[in-house]
């Protein structure tokens, strides 16, 4: 079978890349090159950011409504493509099909949420604020917006960022990662059959000189960017010396803190599912379980719990986690691995070594728990992005309240108990920008905002729900009075009530 050629899509069409680089996508669980993507040309990114210049002239003018049919067409195609999208994924991500269908169903929800856009965008008006004055406000679209997104949700991540921008009457350029970038370009093409005009959404591919040149563009006027840490923060620079607007999502340690009245199966049931699902590549897994009081006693059932998951290819339904992304991924794991049991932390249970019969050459690692994990060992420093479980013991609420807001960063946390005085207790006095209360994976239905803090996040506004409507527009206030014509008898009352 030969292998596909990701193209550009600029002008409304797919274009090949002249580049001389290009890259191998390969699926994770085989090693098979199933694409290839360009590195595109500095020429090639001009050439995207000079069309969505073009189109926003025409396309900042397209009324509301109309704006809101293509979403909505957009939503009906992406529910009617989800096996496909799913597929997609998993060929190059390597995530469950159950688990990437869930990721579909997580970007068509942001989708649907921009089918409201008629009502999203509305501004304000104060009647008569001062004598025969009208103060107003108008949500306008900014221009130019541009997104660069992770790889390891390469359907929801884009559904974070175009369908908002343009339904607000900005245009767009896109970069998904270079390591999965299929699925990106099919849900692009839907985008387009929905009715999206030429121009307005475009695509190119590329590592850090793409993504630099994007952040440096005079001609584009917000960021919005998830991904690493060390990556959003340089990127978060060069957009604010180029003037522009920008959101970064960033990296994260999250923590699941168990209280003993919890509900003992559903709680572990549901940390070993966040800790090990999509093979823990999630900004949003709670890589850290915080056992209060007696809850500690829980660890056995736990340890058990993750030895006995299964771990397969995405396309064996019944796994409950797939393989990384790549070798490089793979190696990083392992050796955060043995890092921590040079530095003294507990391994329970060990997932280096793993193998799946009929594919040897998967980049598949185990579920892999520690215990008696230290807030100075690296296993709990460093994000792992893996399906690394750490387990840390306390005495109180108040002690995994002060392990929590000490960690530098703010992503997501959940807390398990059956109490709502400790839940509202946690909520109240944790330092994290995204709460769940028996809850696994915070992350708020697409009409909330994404409300990561601290360092997991720069800027002030985050993705979705009414955050996103603010960021993607500026607002524009009138200040309007109105004087009645001085000469009454030229006709000009009878030619307007006529008109």
């Amino acid at each position: 079978m030969p292998v596909r050629e990701i193209p550009m899509y600029i002008d409304g069409k797919p274009v090949t890349s002249q580049s001389q680089a290009w890259r191998d996508v390969v699926n994770p669980a085989t090693q098979d090159v199933v694409a290839r993507v360009p590195f595109c040309t500095a020429d090639e990114v001009e050439r995207a950011v000079a069309s969505a210049k073009t189109a926003f002239k025409e396309w900042r003018k397209v009324p509301l409504g109309k704006r809101m049919r293509i979403m909505l067409k957009l939503q009906a195609l992406i529910r009617e493509h989800t096996p496909e999208l799913a597929a997609l994924i998993t060929e190059e991500h390597g995530k469950t099909l159950p688990d990437a269908e869930g990721e579909v169903g997580r970007g068509l929800e942001v989708v649907e949420h921009a089918c409201s856009i008629t009502s999203l965008q509305l501004g304000e008006l104060a009647d008569n604020a001062a004598n025969e004055v009208d103060v107003y406000t108008m949500h306008q679209p900014l221009g130019v917006g541009a997104g660069i997104t992770a790889f390891n949700f390469p359907i929801m991540l884009p559904c974070f960022m175009f369908p908002l921008a343009i339904a607000t009457g900005n245009t767009f350029v896109l970069k998904p990662s270079e390591q999965d970038p299929s699925s990106t370009m099919r849900l692009v093409e839907l985008a387009h059959e929905a009715g999206i005009p030429a121009g307005v959404l475009n695509v190119v591919h590329g590592g850090p000189e793409v993504a630099n040149q994007i952040a440096d563009h005079q001609d584009i006027k917000a960021l919005s960017f998830i991904g690493s840490t060390h990556v959003g923060s340089l990127l978060y620079n060069r957009s604010a010396a180029a003037g522009k607007r920008m959101q970064a999502m960033m990296g994260a340690k999250n923590h699941c803190v168990v209280m003993p009245d919890a509900n003992r199966s559903q709680a572990i049931d549901s940390l070993l599912g966040s800790a090990f699902g999509a093979a823990g590549q999630r900004c949003m897994a709670n890589s850290v379980v915080v056992l209060v009081g007696e809850a500690r006693e829980w660890l056995d059932d736990i340890v058990q719990g993750a030895r006995g998951m299964t771990v397969g290819p995405g396309t064996q339904r019944d796994a409950d986690l797939g393989p990384l992304v790549s070798p490089q991924a793979k190696e990083r794991v392992e050796r955060l691995i043995t890092a921590g049991e040079k530095e003294g932390a507990k391994l329970m249970v060990d997932g280096r070594g793993c193998t799946v019969e009929g594919y040897p050459d998967g980049n598949f690692v185990g579920p892999t728990l520690f215990a008696d994990v230290t807030a100075e060992m690296t296993v709990y420093r460093e994000e792992i992005f893996g399906p690394v479980l750490c387990v840390v013991s306390v005495d109180t609420l108040d002690d995994a309240i002060a392990f929590i807001n000490a960690n530098p960063n703010g992503n997501g946390t959940s807390i398990f108990t059956n109490s709502g005085w400790v839940a509202r207790r946690f909520e109240t006095d944790i330092d994290v920008g995204q709460i769940g209360i028996n809850v696994p994976i915070p992350v708020p239905v697409a009409y909330f905002s994404f409300t990561g803090s601290r360092g997991s996040k720069l800027g002030d506004l985050g993705p979705n729900g009414k955050q996103a409507i603010a960021f993607w527009t500026q607002t524009k206030t009138v200040t309007a009075r109105w004087f009645e014509p001085e000469n009454v008898s030229s006709g000009i009352n009878s030619t307007i009530s006529l008109g």
